[in-house]
This record gives C-alpha cells, structure tokens and sequence, in this order.
C-alpha cells in the first residue's frame, strides 16, 4: 500500500531494498574481480622480468651483474650469506606474486583444496623468509639509504610475519573464513615492493612526478614507502566490511573506491612495464 509520504508513481521507481542490495552486492565482487585481473596482469610482468633479468644473471654465473640494477644492492663479494639472502629474496617473490594470486581464486579453493593448501604452505614460508631477510638486509647489509626507509620496510616485515602467524594458526584450526581474510590481509603486505614500484609509476605518469624530485628521500617517496602496504590493507579492510553490511550504500561507496584504486594500480602497471621492468627484457 503506498503511504502518505511516497506517492504510488514513487513507490513503482524504487526498486525493492533486497534488489537494491543483491545490485550493490554484485557491483561489489565484480570491483574485486577487475581488481584482480589489474593485480594479475602486474604480477605476470613482474614475474616475467625477475626471471628474464635475475634469473638469465644467476644460471650463468654473473653474480656481478645482480647489481646492474640501479638503486638495489645485489652482489657483495665476500658476503656470501648476504648474497644467498638476496637472490632468495628476489626468486622469492615469483612465489609470493603467482602463488599468492593462484590463492584467491575460488575455484582452486573450493575444488583443488590439496592443491591450496601446498600453495598456501609454499607462500606463507616464502613470506616468513622474505620479511626476515628483507628486515635484516635493510639493518646489516644498507639496503636503504635512509632511516624513514629503512623504518617503512621493518614495520611491513613485522605486519608480514605477524599476519603470516596468524594466517597460519587459523588454517590449522580450521577456521577457513578466518584464515582467508588474514591470508589476504598477508597477501597485501607481502607485496608491498610490488605495490611501490606501481605507485611511483602511476603517479609519476598522472602527476609529471610532483614530490619525487630528490630521489630516495622525495617527500612523494618517503610516504608511498608506508602507503605501499598501508593502502591496499586499508582498501582491502573496507572490501571486508562492505562484505559484512547489509548497507547498499556502503557497497557501492566501497565499489568506487576499489575502481578507482584499481585504475590508479592499471596506469602503475603500464609504466613499470614499460618504463621499468620490460626494458630489460624486451
């Protein structure tokens, strides 16, 4: 019956709550699937360029040349337990970047569960190494050249281990919903170098650069090194509490934000494969 408030033309152009809700709701995961297919493009390019740069350099022997790379300190001659760390670190992260994106698909999930759990495995050690020696060659080998860096990289190490733990606990207590999120939540962390490299990209192609002048000490630089992890777990816990509202609005506040950022991340991608990552191997 239409009320004394909403006239009966009103009533017939508004959809009914429940269909408003399953729209956002829909409009929501398929914001999380565009993301995912930016992410996993990125991913590939990324993968590809460690195997054709770091990979070619390390079956051949030319250690040395691990340092053509500006900016990264790969070869120490002498430090062999550094250098073992190093190239670790770097194959390291093909694990971290095809496993972790093989992880969120639902379908190896739900119907490759043995297969997930190896994955899952392999990754979560991967990342418990990786923050470990990332940590350690920031202090002991200066991999960075500055404190506010060097603090950035030891708090994303320290969100690594600790999300990893727990990630961990919760599978073996089977509490899949739990151990899901936290993993994701891993996933983001783990990931944060990736995350830097599109960032700088993408911004200096939207903004011609502004704040980056100054290299590593740029002020642009200095935030993007905590907004590397910080952002995408922020963009993540809002997709989580959209997930968990009955609020239509709220999914699709949460849904421009992920399309926006997912853009943002498209632009990051094009220019670390064009600017950065391709030219050595293209």
């Amino acid at each position: 019956m239409p009320t004394a408030n909403k006239p009966l033309t009103d009533l017939a152009q508004s959809p009914p709550l429940e269909t408003r809700t399953a729209a956002a709701e829909k409009w929501l995961r398929r914001s999380g699937q565009f993301w995912y297919l930016i992410a996993l493009a990125g991913q590939i390019a990324f993968v590809a360029f460690i195997v054709m740069y770091y990979g070619t350099r390390t079956i051949s022997g030319d250690f040395a040349t691990w340092n053509d790379k500006p900016i990264v300190v790969g070869h120490v001659d002498g430090d062999n337990m550094g250098n073992f760390m190093f190239i670790t670190h770097v194959f390291g992260a093909t694990i971290i970047s095809l496993g972790g994106m093989l992880q969120l698909l639902p379908f190896i999930r739900h119907h490759m569960p043995a297969l997930h759990r190896w994955i899952g495995r392999s990754f979560m050690v991967m990342a418990l190494l990786m923050a470990t020696g990332g940590i350690m060659m920031t202090w002991l080998r200066g991999e960075v050249e500055n404190l506010v860096g060097a603090v950035a990289i030891t708090i994303d190490g320290l969100l690594i281990l600790t999300f990893a733990i727990v990630a961990w606990r919760l599978a073996a207590r089977r509490q899949i919903d739990k151990h899901s999120r936290w993993a994701m939540r891993t996933f983001m962390v783990a990931n944060g170098v990736w995350f830097l490299r599109l960032m700088v990209m993408a911004w200096s192609i939207t903004t011609g650069g502004w704040g980056l002048d100054g290299g590593l000490s740029a002020p642009a630089f200095i935030v993007m090194q905590f907004a590397c992890y910080l952002a995408p777990l922020a963009i993540l816990e809002l997709y989580f509490s959209a997930q968990d509202s009955a609020s239509a609005m709220r999914m699709r506040m949460v849904t421009g934000v992920i399309v926006v950022a997912t853009l943002f991340m498209a632009i990051g991608v094009f220019g670390a494969q064009f600017f950065m990552w391709g030219p050595f191997y293209l």
